[in-house]
């Protein structure tokens, strides 16, 4: 049995793996933390429900998706999604099937978001951590991968110091996969209108 690794999390926190039976009822906080979380640079998301239910809808769906979710006691203030590859939206799993890579050989680690009071006390580190022993635990993949969106750095919206999560995620093991990108649309704060984005992917290899 793979069980998962011993993390310290500052209190209040407490970090737990949910299951697929027990996602769909925590979907709507979800989604509530990602429009507030992804309205920030660098996605500068504009959401709405309608949007979040058809984003969301496929971790309803696959019985090995896995929501960890950080508490201070009852109430959720961040969560990370995971969930199969071959069971995510098909937009996020052509560019592997253009490269010829087996699908079924990557957990896709969706979003990881967490209100901003909260940061700095070891959720980051646990979401990945619980996320590849969720993956490990529920599947036979070698490799765990997320995409994140592309910004130049001139970027007209970038907030001054902004800078990016590559160290950690390199920290984490995670390397940018050179010409994996895949698309998505959605509508910007700043315009009010939906655009493409870009969105490079990262992976690791979590089981030899």
């Amino acid at each position: 049995m793979i069980r998962p690794p011993l993390l310290r999390i500052e209190p209040p926190l407490h970090i737990e793996t949910l299951t697929a039976d027990r996602v769909a009822p925590l979907l709507p906080a979800l989604a509530r933390l990602r429009m507030a979380v992804f309205r920030d640079w660098p996605y500068l998301y504009d959401g709405d429900g309608a949007e979040e239910s058809a984003y969301l809808a496929p971790f309803t769906r696959s019985a090995r998706a896995g929501l960890v979710v950080a508490f201070d006691g009852a109430a959720p203030v961040g969560c990370a999604t995971c969930l199969p590859l071959e069971d995510a939206d098909a937009a996020i799993a052509a560019p592997f099937r253009a490269r010829g890579w087996d699908v079924a050989d990557h957990f896709y680690f969706g979003e990881s978001v967490l209100l901003p009071a909260y940061r700095g006390r070891g959720a980051g580190v646990a979401f990945f951590a619980a996320r590849e022993a969720h993956a490990l635990r529920v599947s036979a993949c070698g490799f765990a991968t997320f995409c994140a969106v592309r910004r130049a750095d001139d970027h007209p919206s970038k907030p001054a110091g902004a800078t990016t999560l590559h160290d950690f995620w390199r920290h984490r093991g995670y390397a940018p996969v050179p010409g994996l990108a895949c698309i998505m649309r959605w509508k910007l704060v700043d315009t009010g209108g939906e655009v493409d984005h870009t969105l490079d992917f990262w992976r690791r290899r979590i089981r030899p």
